[in-house]
């Protein structure tokens, strides 16, 4: 399966402090592919790495952003603008502070489509009702008049997704799109990507904490800890034989339907951005820690089983 995106050996910092350490990530075409990972790993700053859309602060010192063969990180600003929303686009996470409340969604909707393709405001308003139509916005024309606060949180979700179906974006990253909705709005959601995934042979590189979520919906799995990918693998095998000690623990903390299970925890907490970790940055945690080896050298991504990958010092 043809690659739409690579990432290879990226490193960012902040400053003297490194945020994300020679993060390599393939996405296939027609995939939704997980980034995993607990708050602060590195899965937002490595999906606003794609887009070009870091803090002033971020700095990319080495590494390759290929879409389409393209290096990114050699792009200008004025060919950023043209890609973004265009052919990537981004659903984030808050729906609630991402639409222009002053606006319809049918002007905002409108402008978006005209600001990315050369068509009349006749057109795009043809093209905003097929993208409302296509993400199940019930009675259209009513809804085209609608300003933000008039829709649920669902529904502001179904417009940002509209967004960026409307400029047929090869690429959707959507950044925790379900985090702000309740259960039930969450799976409505997750079927309506999982659907254009299907229909549209779009690619989505999901941004999650929620491994239940994403062992439902998710081709494929990348795990990341302060910064580093420390496993990849398609996500049945993921979730059936995970390997590296952190993923293992994360599974294993997840509720089951047994009660009389306890749920166990990670012990400790991720190291911050300044602290300095000797060897692999998981080995305060780790249940099988090794004196003189976890803790002197970083441990390299490599695969262990076809298409498994991990970056672990145990066999």
């Amino acid at each position: 399966m043809e690659n739409i995106l690579e990432i290879k050996n990226l490193n960012m910092f902040f400053g003297e402090n490194q945020a994300l350490y020679n993060v390599n990530l393939e996405l296939k075409k027609g995939v939704m592919h997980a980034l995993v990972g607990e708050s602060g790993c590195g899965k937002t700053m490595t999906a606003m790495s794609i887009m070009r859309l870091l803090p002033k602060s971020a700095e990319i010192k080495s590494g390759e952003i290929l879409f389409g063969g393209e290096n990114l990180l050699e792009y200008k600003e004025r060919q950023m603008r043209d890609l973004r929303g265009n052919r990537i686009a981004l659903i984030p996470q808050d729906p609630m502070t991402s639409l222009n409340p002053l606006y319809t969604i049918g002007n905002q909707l409108v402008e978006s489509i005209r600001a990315h393709s050369k068509v009349s405001e006749r057109q795009a308003l043809r093209k905003a009702r097929e993208v409302m139509d296509l993400v199940c916005i019930p009675d259209i024309d009513s809804k085209l008049n609608f300003y933000p606060h008039e829709f649920s949180g669902g529904m502001k979700q179904r417009i940002i997704i509209a967004m960026a179906l409307a400029c047929n974006a090869e690429l959707i990253i959507a950044d925790e799109p379900t985090t702000a909705l309740d259960v039930t709005i969450q799976k409505q959601i997750m079927d309506l990507l999982d659907e254009i995934k299907k229909e549209l042979g779009v690619t989505i590189l999901l941004i999650s904490h929620d491994l239940a979520l994403v062992s439902n919906y998710a081709d494929a799995v990348s795990v990341m800890y302060s910064g580093y990918v420390v496993e990849e693998a398609p996500a049945k095998d993921f979730f059936r034989n995970p390997i590296h000690p952190y993923s293992v623990a994360l599974l294993n903390s997840l509720p089951t339907r047994n009660p009389a299970l306890k749920l166990k925890t990670i012990e400790g907490a991720p190291p911050s951005i300044q602290e300095r970790v000797f060897g692999c940055k998981f080995h305060p945690r780790c249940d099988f820690f090794k004196d003189g080896v976890c803790d002197m050298k970083t441990p390299e991504l490599t695969e262990r089983k076809p298409y498994h990958f991990c970056a672990c010092w145990r066999g």
